[in-house]
């Protein structure tokens, strides 16, 4: 009767321990991939709440938005730094573009739920067309990033007068047109700093995920997948670009609605 009370409780141990077992019903992948996003959450978290710090121990805009200059003494009104459009050259279009952009990454969204769900189905065809919308989508949103972190460093043609601490430590006021590190002609030298870090390190996300969406497409368009029998690489990567897709909803708010 011990024999086999030992027996038994070994073989329940193998069963538990031994390998092959699915917390959730998630793969290994999906696993290792939840606990990167997991980990991501917290280093964007970190940079949000470092940016809500700096942002609240400035004083607001108390001006007529008309006639808005940037200043070191005050934080800038996003609508009034973000209000350019590509080939409209001098328009005022507050937040039109980046809101465009986030439309872009939505639907970016929308077509990678499309995909993983043609994959559920190994329907190989409908994968290929929705990987491939949702890499254009990626691409064209690095675009727009692209532009938009141009337009931001050459700055409007008027530029503003700032008063700020040079290299040499003296405190100077002149005409600055865009931004830099040191200095902006938006507003405080912090407010430049946290956009091309933030932004950037999204963006870098955003290139990383674009990679990843070339390389699921290439493989799901040769078949690679539908040899597996599976499309679960599709479904990972999913994962990631929703996870990006939901980082920039609270970058958006943070930077351009606030």
């Amino acid at each position: 009767m011990s024999t086999t009370a030992t027996a038994v409780g070994v073989s329940s141990k193998r069963g538990i321990w031994g390998g092959g077992n699915e917390p959730l019903k998630a793969s290994y992948g999906k696993l290792m991939m939840w606990f990167f996003l997991l980990s991501d959450i917290f280093t964007f978290a970190a940079f949000l709440t470092a940016y809500a710090a700096i942002r609240v121990s400035y004083p607001g805009y108390a001006g007529p938005e008309d006639v808005f200059v940037g200043s070191n003494e005050y934080w800038p009104v996003p609508e009034m730094v973000f209000d350019a459009i590509p080939f409209f050259h001098g328009a005022h279009i507050p937040l039109a573009f980046v809101g465009l952009m986030t439309f872009i990454l939505i639907m970016s969204s929308v077509t990678m739920v499309l995909a993983v769900e043609a994959g559920h189905r190994n329907d190989r065809p409908d994968v290929v067309k929705w990987l491939l919308w949702t890499l254009l989508g990626g691409i064209t949103f690095l675009s727009c990033q692209a532009w938009e972190w141009s337009h931001f460093i050459h700055g409007t043609d008027g530029g503003s007068m700032i008063t700020y601490v040079n290299k040499l430590g003296q405190v100077v006021s002149e005409t600055v047109y865009g931004a830099n590190l040191a200095v902006n002609e938006y507003g405080p030298a912090a407010f430049a700093q946290l956009f091309f870090f933030i932004t950037g390190f999204h963006g870098f996300h955003v290139t990383i995920g674009v990679f990843l969406l070339f390389l699921a497409f290439y493989q799901a368009a040769v078949g690679v997948y539908e040899r597996r029998g599976h499309y679960e690489m599709v479904e990972k990567i999913g994962l990631y670009w929703h996870f990006v897709d939901l980082v920039w909803v609270f970058v958006f708010t943070f930077f351009y609605l606030i």
